[in-house]
């Protein structure tokens, strides 16, 4: 390692004094004029990673759906998956590092994660389209330069292309083309397949307005167009032409204020979608003859995604088994849909993607949303490999065609993350080949009314939770508080969380009407606030 060149690389990426910052499930995300000694620190990271695991490692400069003057990081490795817990670590270690001590730290990195130099290094780069991104990724090149390592530089790409590429480079093309025009064709040829099995509906089934947040996603799918068939007709609003990124839109937007984005005109029945600011994230909607909003969140995805598969799987005859990983902010109607009237297993896990991935693995099919609409679906490798000689050798022709189309559901989605262009297109697909309404979607099961709440304290540490964090540990007597007032209320129920990046505690409570789900969330917040070193004045109803 060329210690003179990284002391003159790093001055010209300074660390503002007094500044730290911790690698979450999000990577590192603030306000863009703070990250450029980040990112040029994440491209050395990156190199190290490389070499440690002998793999292509993916940077994606992005802050998602927070505000257009944020900005932020995350490194991808080897499968498309988000970084091993124990490199977070580190990556927080590298970028807090006073200048003086970068070369001290980068050597521990090396010792402890057994680094071979002599190795060489590949990192992909892709960004999203804030202003800050292109200088942004420009540093995590000086980064990934000053040790050594070769580079291709994506450009502006959704979240999860980045992720595709990376697993492409790294199963030597098995996955995919490592190009945007590889991951297009793959998709865009399952779509067609599947498409060509539905029964025709008419013309008003194949029309999606879809919100594209102002951000990447509107660019990516006017590329894509041209490989879709003719009877999807798509309308992009929010393109990023003219308002600012996320800014009254998105997904997240949409499903915090449960109301349509701004620059989008609804009429009523019409089928619409929100991506995300760098298109991980997906929920749909619409407005009934009454002008009442409906949203459809990751849960009723999930559902319909399962309900789907549990079908095909049925049809093909396999014992293969099929489960659905939520975490504690599911809507408890679509636990009780699915364990009850579906009969698939239901398994709780922590919040925070990587969660719910790890235990979406454990099954053939694991089917895994987040609410706010960020999820996918893994197939495990013998899952895929019997779907697979079942759509090729298969005598019984019902059977055959039945894993036909779950072999082309396999290509549609994209198994290394969420991402809202294959999520939209599995579920375009299901609703055209189950010849479903958006309305009768919505109507498979009603959401119980909720609420979250948070509440300020003094140190979120002191709230320890257990059980997939539906229950409190500490501090003590929260959780007999928490119990005593749900038995106040019908079909309710209500936890506590810490958050994992600031100084409150979140609340979610669920009850049988709106007024019983607010009245339960407060008398929760005043209990925290009681109980757990509230901060200032006490919440009010």
């Amino acid at each position: 390692m060329d210690s003179e060149a990284l002391k003159k690389y790093s001055a010209l990426h300074p660390k503002p004094a007094g500044l730290t910052l911790q690698y979450g499930t999000a990577g590192f995300r603030t306000k863009a004029e703070q990250l450029d000694h980040v990112m040029f620190r994440m491209g050395l990271l990156a190199v190290l990673r490389s070499k440690s695991v002998l793999s292509t490692i993916g940077v994606m400069v992005t802050a998602s759906h927070n505000p257009e003057e944020d900005n932020g990081v995350k490194l991808v490795d080897p499968l498309g998956e988000m970084l091993h817990p124990s490199w977070e670590e580190y990556a927080t270690q590298l970028a807090n590092a006073e200048e003086g001590e970068l070369q001290t730290v980068i050597t521990e990195i090396c010792q402890k994660a057994g680094v071979n130099h002599h190795k060489d290094a590949s990192v992909f780069i892709g960004r999203d389209t804030r202003p800050s991104s292109e200088k942004l990724s420009q540093s995590v090149i000086d980064g990934i330069s000053v040790l050594g390592g070769q580079y291709h530089d994506y450009g502006l790409v959704t979240t999860p292309q980045l992720h595709y590429m990376v697993c492409c480079q790294n199963t030597q093309g098995q996955y995919g083309k490592a190009t945007l025009q590889g991951y297009y064709e793959k998709l865009s040829k399952a779509f067609t397949e599947l498409i060509k099995q539905s029964p025709s509906s008419g013309e008003s089934q194949r029309h999606l307005k879809i919100d594209c947040a102002n951000g990447i996603g509107a660019l990516k799918l006017s590329e894509m167009e041209s490989y879709f068939p003719e009877e999807v007709l798509i309308h992009l609003y929010n393109d990023g032409t003219k308002e600012k990124l996320n800014h009254l839109c998105g997904a997240d937007f949409v499903k915090v204020h449960q109301k349509p984005p701004r620059g989008l005109d609804m009429k009523p029945g019409e089928r619409c979608c929100s991506f995300d600011g760098d298109a991980d994230r997906i929920v749909y909607y619409y407005e009934d003859t009454t002008g009442h909003f409906h949203l459809i969140d990751g849960d009723k995805i999930a559902t319909l995604i399962s309900i789907f598969l549990k079908e095909l799987l049925a049809k093909v005859g396999q014992t293969l088994k099929m489960a659905v990983v939520q975490t504690a902010y599911a809507n408890g109607s679509s636990t009780r849909y699915l364990e009850e009237t579906l009969k698939v297993p239901v398994h709780c896990v922590k919040t925070g993607v990587k969660h719910l991935h790890h235990k979406a693995q454990e099954f053939d099919v694991g089917v895994y949303f987040e609410a706010n609409g960020h999820g996918t679906v893994l197939f495990s490798k013998a899952a895929e490999t019997k779907i697979r000689q079942l759509a090729k050798e298969e005598k019984d022709a019902e059977k055959r065609e039945a894993a036909k189309v779950l072999q082309n559901m396999i290509d549609l989605i994209n198994q290394t993350v969420g991402d809202a262009i294959s999520d939209m297109l599995v579920i375009e697909a299901i609703l055209a080949l189950k010849g479903l309404t958006v309305q009768q979607w919505a109507a498979i099961y009603t959401d119980l009314p909720n609420r979250l709440l948070k509440v300020q304290v003094a140190d979120r540490r002191v709230i320890d939770t257990t059980d997939a964090e539906r229950r409190a540990v500490t501090p003590q007597g929260l959780q007999e508080k928490i119990d005593a007032l749900v038995k106040k209320y019908r079909l309710s129920r209500a936890f506590v969380r810490p958050s994992g990046t600031e100084d409150v505690v979140r609340i979610y409570a669920e009850a049988d009407t709106q007024e019983n789900a607010d009245a339960l969330a407060h008398e929760v917040s005043l209990a925290v606030y009681h109980l757990a070193g509230g901060k200032g004045a006490p919440p009010q109803p």
